[in-house]
């Protein structure tokens, strides 16, 4: 960032400092919380359900971020979403009640949704035009570092009582700290109407926020869902664990050189190559799963250019819309990854239940055909043609 004025340093180190801390403890709770409720019992399709349960917070939550934050600022929305995310993590950890957990979830969910919209509207608005998908690409692989981070935490503080969720909680209080630091010289403000038009950025953009649904269900079910696929193929649990951290170290190699290439190339053809490969990934990893290396190997890569999905798909949206329609577009875009999040859980889920377990993989292959069909209907010779006039 050594080409950019003081100002835009300032405010990207903290945006994508913020964001990454928060990411470090959103990372290792999302397992920690699966692997508890797996070893109470609960059946890996209640596991996704448990999940789906932000992905609404975060559906109810990201159309009203960009409103709250136009009268309160971003800084102090920000302060006040990190406080509601330790306190959650706190009732986590002295609450062992299914059903409340259920609603902790919830309000942990909203408090995520408001730091990830707030903060990546913030980077999107920050970066010069140019340079976008590297600013982005590198805000992916700090963010990607973070979430490798939180699972080999929890393999040392261990699944068992009340430390891992301490750690979480400290880890996104720290996460203010980079917010004071900047200043209020250096936040964004976020003007204009007080209700967005929806219609108009999902009709501008319908490929990029189909994206981010796919990159929902993919992340969320991926997180919650692949220490279980672990455990019944016979992993240990840090074995079952330690699979995510491989994903997220793919996402810490691959993001910035993939940004590169999308500000010189078509970004919209990226996504639908991303999507082929995590397709293909899909059906082939299972078969390595008893060849450690080559699993591992295979894992690395697959999440480091799957994971070009939501990068790309974010810097397609601040190529489109500026200013407060940017905001509207972020708060879209975390809009559809909660739909993913909602609707990708259950159904990797029940795919682990119908093949155990190779069904969570085969549950993947059918979500990236599914985006592959909008992109042909979209871009491809099938898509709606203009009537003559």
């Amino acid at each position: 960032m050594s080409s950019f004025d003081s100002r835009t340093r300032k405010a990207l180190a903290a945006a994508i400092s913020c964001i990454s801390i928060v990411g470090i403890g959103l990372s290792l709770v999302i397992p920690l919380l699966a692997l508890r409720l797996e070893a109470a019992g609960f059946p890996a399709h209640d596991n996704g359900l448990h999940i789906a349960v932000s992905g609404l917070a975060t559906l109810i939550g990201a159309p009203l971020t960009p409103i709250l934050a136009r009268p309160f600022g971003v800084r102090p929305l920000l302060f006040a979403a990190i406080a509601l995310a330790v306190g959650t993590l706190l009732g986590f950890a002295f609450c062992g009640d299914y059903r409340v957990w259920l609603a902790l979830r919830a309000f942990f969910g909203l408090s995520l949704t408001i730091i990830f919209v707030v903060s990546e509207f913030w980077i999107s608005a920050a970066a010069p035009a140019g340079q976008r998908g590297m600013v982005l690409g590198l805000y992916a692989t700090v963010l990607a570092a973070g979430f490798a981070l939180g699972p080999a935490l929890l393999s040392v503080t261990g699944a068992k009582g009340l430390l891992p969720f301490l750690v979480a909680a400290g880890l996104v209080a720290a996460a203010a700290l980079p917010v004071a630091m900047a200043g209020a010289e250096a936040t964004v403000k976020i003007e204009g109407p007080g209700w967005p038009n929806w219609r108009a950025i999902f009709v501008a953009a319908p490929l990029a926020l189909g994206a981010g649904l796919l990159y929902g269900a993919f992340e969320t079910g991926l997180n919650g869902l692949l220490p279980v696929f672990g455990l019944r193929a016979g992993f240990s649990p840090a074995w079952a664990t330690f699979q995510l951290t491989l994903v997220a170290l793919g996402n810490v190699v691959f993001p910035v050189p993939l940004g590169m290439i999308a500000d010189r190339t078509r970004k919209s053809r990226l996504l639908i190559l991303f999507a082929l490969f995590g397709f293909v990934g899909a059906l082939a990893l299972p078969a390595f799963v008893a060849d450690r290396a080559a699993y591992g190997a295979g894992l690395f890569l697959w999440g480091g250019v799957v994971g070009g999905i939501y990068t790309v798909g974010l810097a397609v949206l601040a190529d489109k819309f500026q200013g407060p329609r940017l905001a509207s577009a972020n708060a879209a875009y975390i809009m559809m990854y909660s739909l993913g999040m909602i609707a990708g859980p259950p159904i990797l889920g029940l795919g682990i239940d119908l093949a155990s377990p190779r069904g969570l993989f085969d549950a993947m292959a059918v979500l990236f055909m599914a985006f592959l069909a909008l992109a042909a209907a979209l871009t491809g010779p099938f898509r709606p043609q203009p009537r003559p006039r």
